[in-house]
């Protein structure tokens, strides 16, 4: 992430006045900054942006193919590269970058760098799922034909625990947490071993690799190139 270019966003928060940005201002009024209009789109940018409440700001990319399903919200600075699918209610933050034909699946959040001060990008490399109410945040590597079972959460507090190669995957200094390539990443629970949570048997989340990616995921997940 080119931190002169997030400079420039927020550069343009500070300097943008609140525009009416309304297609129509009595059944349906839009208020917002004046230099973040809606990108424009036309039938030959390539993109399918289905009716129902969508909203992509201006400044982002967006490939050939993508396909946006409502409501979702794409904000500037962000990537989303071709023949990626942006389901219902989903969030791609400003600045994340989703490689290609990527299903970011509904309700997941793909956290961007605005806000906290000093965070970093999530990168969501090629051919990755993500499953519906996942959160990715603070930096978070998603490494090429990964998979992120439903609603798991990543970011830099919670390591992964990977029990085929035997090792924790954390993130350390200035090195963010890596989701490793064809990883099959789930919502799992780690018992806590000390006090009182130890006596009341309670356990805390953390993310877990079961598996890497063989024969059976790729049917299980296969993407229907029929809704593209």
């Amino acid at each position: 992430m080119n931190a002169w270019v997030k400079k420039g966003i927020l550069l343009g928060f500070r300097l943008g006045g609140v525009v009416d940005m309304s297609v129509d201002a009595e059944k349906q009024p839009f208020f917002d900054k004046s230099t973040y209009p809606v990108r424009p789109l036309t039938a030959s940018s390539g993109v399918r942006l289905a009716p129902g409440g969508s909203s992509i700001r201006d400044g982002c990319y967006l490939g050939k193919g993508v396909t946006c399903m409502p409501p979702m919200f794409i904000n500037t600075g962000a990537w989303v590269d071709d023949g990626t699918m942006v389901d219902s209610h989903a969030l791609v933050g400003s600045c994340a970058q989703v490689g290609k034909h990527c299903h970011i699946s509904a309700a997941s959040q793909i956290a961007g760098v605005l806000e906290p001060i000093g965070a970093m990008p999530v990168i969501i490399e090629d051919d990755v799922l993500i499953g519906g109410n996942c959160g990715v945040y603070e930096g978070t590597v998603v490494k090429r034909g990964a998979v992120l079972g439903t609603g798991t959460i990543l970011n830099r507090s919670a390591p992964i625990y990977d029990v085929v190669a035997g090792v924790i995957r954390r993130a350390e200094g200035d090195t963010p947490l890596i989701v490793p390539e064809r990883a099959v990443v789930i919502a799992g629970a780690r018992a806590i071993t000390y006090g009182p949570g130890k006596d009341w048997g309670l356990s805390v989340y953390t993310p877990m690799i079961v598996k890497y990616r063989d024969e059976k995921t790729d049917a299980k997940i296969q993407l229907e190139d029929l809704l593209r």
